[in-house]
């Protein structure tokens, strides 16, 4: 069966996202305490992770990450944002259900 994954829009131009990519990234940084580990573990260039993490913290009036000397973690508030996004994407998901089985079912399998 194919995987469903959504991601929502931010801003006031909807310029930014948050999704499975970005919350994928904030897991692995509290996993690794940096963001050069995080990158890694994922298969990410360095740069790019750097500005997932930046446009998310431009995103919000509270940062997600904090970055020191001793590497990255996540704020009270980047915790909170991933356990939002997972409540989010399973209330999605479940309302969604059934369109989202119909939709599965006319996916090609390659």
């Amino acid at each position: 069966m194919t995987k469903v994954r959504m991601g929502f829009y931010f801003g006031p131009d909807e310029g930014h996202k948050l999704g499975p990519g970005k919350v994928a990234l904030l897991e692995a940084v509290e996993e690794h305490g940096s963001i050069s580990a995080a990158a890694r573990a994922l298969g990410l260039a360095y740069g790019r992770a750097w500005e997932r993490i930046h446009d998310l913290n431009e995103c919000f009036e509270t940062p997600v990450v904090e970055t020191s000397a001793r590497g990255a973690e996540l704020t009270p508030f980047g915790a909170e944002l991933v356990e939002t996004f997972h409540s989010m994407e399973t209330a999605a998901v479940k309302a969604m259900g059934r369109d989202l089985r119909r939709l599965e079912k006319q996916v090609r399998s390659h």
